[in-house]
């Protein structure tokens, strides 16, 4: 049986493709990184970036995306629950799940829109 097939049939949520930015900092470190929303859910998105966590860190993650004419953002806090090793032409980096474990009702209501606009 095809694994990705059983991924999906396990998942509590759709995920819906994205293509956005996104900011994030290692809770109670200073240093910001970036990185790429692949896709997303209400509970979780699946990110690529260079730098390499491990499985169990938690995130401050601010996602980035059009909006009228403007720039604005969600913020999250997320755990790393997996992550593999993702190469795509001349990149070298890290896919990374996570899940939320804390979101605002303002950003999930931002997000729920983001959402409905990939659908």
């Amino acid at each position: 049986m095809d694994g990705s097939k059983i991924d999906r049939e396990k998942r509590k949520r759709p995920r819906y493709p994205m293509d956005l930015p996104l900011e994030y900092r290692v809770i109670d470190a200073p240093d910001a990184y970036g990185g790429i929303v692949v896709d997303g859910s209400e509970i979780g998105l699946r990110i690529h970036s260079v730098k390499n966590l491990p499985v169990g860190t938690k995130l401050n993650i601010a996602v980035l995306f059009p909006k009228e004419f403007q720039m604005s953002n969600f913020q999250v806090t997320a755990e790393i629950i997996w992550k593999d090793v993702f190469m795509k032409e001349d990149w070298n980096g890290y896919q990374y799940g996570l899940k939320f474990v804390l979101i605002g009702e303002e950003d999930l209501q931002k997000l729920k829109q983001l959402l409905d606009g990939q659908r």
